[in-house]
This record gives structure tokens, C-alpha cells and sequence, in this order.
């Protein structure tokens, strides 16, 4: 279980020294490749995003780039796709690897709730911006969450802050921002009272 905790950590580390590119490198190559570019874009957000590189940093240049009709629907797609990676390639190489520890009780009951219930747990996560995508990604993967409780959970609960980052980023340069933060910010909030709601309803044990 160390090994995968310094793993990750080594990962997210060589992630922050990665330099991400800027808008302007972002217009040259829109320039570039024309019509070509928002699929190039979003295909690249959904393959570098299954990194530790923040997804906000490409869901604010996708809001500057495109419109709002354009960037929220596929920005949302690109992160089912990186989610859907990296839960995959988790799961496949270090869910059996932590057998043991999901063994221990205190570790069982959580991975019971997470088995049951997970769609809530992570659907509150993605709620709450502080919380890092990709970490949601890796730390589900390892419990027993179903896959289609963890895809749904993860699209519903990144779809309000998606939208709100989108109209918050296109409004920096067309207009006032001040109601998409506002909408973070209450998003954030559901998400903090959905986890408490989560740690405290009982689950129904498995028959």
C-alpha cells in the first residue's frame, strides 16, 4: 500500500513541475489546426487530465476559448473520459493489490458504505472544487464501487461546477462573474452537506 501511495504522490509531484500551456499557446495552435482544434482540445483534456494536472485548467481555457454551448457539453465528456481512464487503470492494477487492507474493519466498513452508497460519496466530492479530480479517481478505484455508480456520480456532481467555471471563465472576458462564483461557492456547500449526509445515514447491509 506504500508503494501505491508514493507512487501517486511521485505522480502528482512531476505533475505541478509540468509547465501547462498558456492561453496564447493555446490560440496558436487553434490557429493552426482550424477546424480542427476543439477536437484536438477536448481530446487532449480528456488524456491529460487523467494525470494530476488540474482539470480546471483546462475547463477555464476551454471557457475563453469556446462558447458556453460548445465547452460545458464537452467539457463534461472529456471528464467522463479521463475519469473512466484513470478508475480503469487503478482498479486493474492496484484494486486486487489492496485486498488486504480492505480487509481490516475499519477500512471494510467505508468500502461497504463506498459498495452501497458510493454515488453519493463521490457525487458530494465532485461538488466541492478543493477536491482534486484525479484523486477522486485513483482513491475510488481502489475501493468497491461499481463502475457505472462511480461514472454517474462523477458526471452529475462535475456537471454544476463545470457549468459554473465555463460562465465564470467566458465572463471574465464578456461581463460579470459575480453570480458564477456565488454558484461555486453554494455547490461547494451541497457537496460538504451531502458527505455528512453520507457519514451518518446507515447503510442497509448487503443480503
Amino acid at each position: 500500500m506504500l508503494a501505491w501511495v508514493a507512487a501517486v504522490a511521485l505522480v502528482a509531484l512531476v505533475a505541478t513541475l509540468v509547465p501547462t500551456p498558456g492561453l496564447e499557446q493555446f490560440r496558436e495552435w487553434a490557429t493552426r489546426l482550424g477546424p480542427w482544434f476543439p477536437v484536438a482540445f477536448f481530446a487532449a483534456y480528456a488524456l491529460v487530465t487523467v494525470s494530476p494536472i488540474p482539470r480546471s485548467t483546462f475547463t477555464y481555457t476551454a471557457a475563453v476559448l469556446f462558447t458556453p454551448a460548445v465547452a460545458i457539453p464537452w467539457t463534461l465528456v472529456a471528464t467522463g473520459i479521463a475519469a473512466t481512464l484513470a478508475f480503469a487503470g487503478v482498479r486493474r492494477l492496484g484494486h486486487d493489490r489492496t485486498a488486504a487492507l480492505r480487509a481490516d474493519p475499519r477500512v471494510a466498513s467505508i468500502d461497504a458504505r463506498l459498495r452501497r452508497r458510493g454515488w453519493l460519496s463521490v457525487g458530494s466530492l465532485r461538488l466541492v472544487p478543493a477536491v482534486p479530480f484525479s484523486v477522486v479517481n485513483y482513491a475510488a478505484a481502489l475501493t468497491s464501487i461499481s463502475y457505472p455508480q462511480f461514472l454517474l456520480a462523477t458526471l452529475i456532481g462535475s456537471a454544476p461546477g463545470t457549468v459554473a467555471a465555463v460562465l465564470l471563465g467566458h465572463s471574465l472576458t464578456e461581463g460579470d462573474g459575480t453570480a458564477a462564483l456565488w454558484a461555486t461557492a453554494g455547490f461547494a456547500l451541497i457537496g460538504l452537506v451531502g458527505m455528512v449526509l453520507d457519514a451518518t445515514l446507515p447503510v442497509r447491509p448487503v443480503r
